[in-house]
């Protein structure tokens, strides 16, 4: 598998930043950018079934590489790993005091690391296709079940394309760990 040296990256996702028409709903004192563009779409899929080896609504769910592999894609055109581990590989490392909307987010949830990823949103949130049963959702990272798993974190939009974001999260909570 071939993936985009880190200064191709960069210059993607600074390529990729989004033009709002007037009539858009970007929030007026946000800078529209790629961050913005990632969350949005990422939300567009809440309440999708999980669904193992999923890629997409089109084929009855996502799994979690395969939900943040299609959030790239489509709001970046970003063409991402299919692994959690793999996806691990990518970006810069950064801790979780650290964590930006955009970043990637990583546990341990099937006794080995980087098993599962999500998109973090902001305010110590992040979204992801939990497991067998669940719906793309969002939850919190100071829940015990995913701070006992948290393996670390990934950027892969640069600082310049993080637009200062603050989507309305609080009716879209999960409950829960896996």
């Amino acid at each position: 598998m071939h993936f985009l040296p880190k200064s191709l990256l960069v210059a993607l996702l600074t390529l990729s930043a989004p033009v709002f028409a007037a009539d858009e709903a970007a929030p007026a004192e946000d800078a529209p950018g790629a961050v913005a563009t990632l969350i949005d779409k990422g939300f567009g899929f809440l309440g999708i079934k999980y669904r193992l080896g999923g890629t997409g609504p089109e084929v009855g769910g996502f799994d979690c590489s395969g939900l943040v592999r299609k959030v790239f894609g489509d709001a970046l055109g970003l063409n991402l790993p299919r692994t959690a581990s793999e996806m691990a590989r990518l970006g810069d490392k950064i801790g979780s005091k650290d964590l930006k909307p955009g970043d990637l987010v990583f546990f341990n949830t099937m006794r080995r690391t980087f098993s599962h990823v999500g998109i973090y949103v902001g305010d110590n949130k992040f979204l992801h296709s939990p497991s067998a049963g669940g719906v793309v959702r969002v939850e919190t990272l100071d829940s015990t079940y995913w701070m006992k798993r948290f393996n670390g974190a990934r950027r892969l939009v640069p600082d310049a394309q993080a637009a200062p974001y603050s989507p309305a999260i609080k009716a879209v909570e999960g409950s829960g760990g896996e």
